[in-house]
């Protein structure tokens, strides 16, 4: 099935970040599963300008630059509406972005204009069969994983974030095309006005380390070692959804299904169970190490390393070591 492959660029306001980058991988992984044989990007608005021609580093062959007095901000019916009036013009075999907030946002909206099934959070994909691509995503919160076939004219795909690779393949320099979009006047009436900033600095969703804690914490005070680890790692600390029922945390840490969903380089558990509405929040974590008095604790059979013991007695021991060989 060889044509073209439409891939969204997410950017805020000109700045990109690694999820951004994924949606190439993604379209990748199509063309190796015999969906498309070329990849062009679409950059929404004049901020995103200047990755035109870098974004070939990541096999696209064209970048387009959209234009419109309108796309001053992120606009989520005014992107849609784009990407949709591209769909239109240049019939695609597939239109694809990652599954962010934003990303599943503008592809719900090119599939309702379009008409189009749409394929949101995939994993995987398994090749064709009798013209249909066959493919896994993530349903119900990351509680299921569902096989499923995907027929249409054009394919609506969104990648689950941290599974497509967001590396460049090669230094290829993409052929960059300007496009003035056409909009109605409503396009834009859901836009971005204003931001408040809420947070500086180290966050859950960008921290490279996380000590998270669970239900084995035992209370708000009990968090101390947790955040005195975290502090020392340059990290940040999380929790699971009982934390922030019990009110020990607020919200704003809760990894998990109804949280954050994070992708440390390590996700430090600690008297987390492991129910599956947590996992589906950490599980894109590059390493984790699990600590727990439960060693049939379900983060424990999953973790990359566990240790089995009281995490009040362990974690102010690590503490201890790292500050004895850092000399302070």
């Amino acid at each position: 099935m060889s044509g073209e492959i439409l891939v969204v660029f997410e950017h805020d306001r000109g700045q990109a970040s690694e999820t951004s980058y994924q949606a190439f991988g993604l379209a990748r992984a199509l063309i190796a599963a015999g969906v498309g044989s070329t990849v062009t990007a679409v950059l929404v608005g004049a901020d995103a300008h200047s990755f035109a021609a870098g974004v070939g580093a990541h096999g696209v062959s064209q970048a387009l630059r959209v234009h419109h007095h309108e796309l001053t901000d992120y606009a989520p019916q005014a992107w849609g509406d784009v990407v949709a009036e591209l769909v239109a013009t240049r019939s695609p075999v597939a239109v694809v972005a990652t599954a962010t907030d934003r990303g599943s946002e503008v592809l719900a909206h090119v599939a309702a204009i379009a008409d189009l099934p749409f394929a949101a959070n995939v994993l995987s994909f398994d090749g064709l069969s009798d013209g249909a691509l066959l493919l896994t995503r993530v349903r119900w919160g990351g509680s299921l994983l569902e096989q499923a076939s995907l027929r249409s004219k054009v394919l609506v795909i969104s990648g689950a974030p941290h599974i497509f690779s967001s590396d460049p393949v090669g230094n290829d320099v993409a052929q960059v095309d300007d496009v003035e979009a056409t909009l109605d006047h409503t396009a834009s009436r859901t836009r971005i006005v204003d931001r408040v900033t809420l947070a500086a600095g180290i966050t859950l969703t960008t921290a490279a380390v996380v000590v998270s804690g669970g239900r084995g914490v035992g209370s708000a005070d009990g968090f101390a070692p947790l955040v005195e680890l975290a502090d020392l790692l340059g990290g940040a600390v999380g929790c699971s959804r009982v934390v922030t029922n019990n009110g020990w945390r607020p919200h704003s840490d809760q990894v998990g299904q109804t949280g954050k969903r994070i992708a440390p380089e390590l996700y430090i558990a600690c008297g987390i169970s492991g129910a599956i509405q947590h996992w589906v929040g950490m599980m894109a974590s590059k390493h984790v190490l699990a600590i727990n008095t439960d060693k049939e604790a379900n983060m424990v059979g999953k973790a990359e390393y566990a240790v089995v013991g009281d995490l009040h007695q362990i974690l102010p021991a690590v503490s201890e070591e790292i500050r004895r060989r850092r000399g302070s």
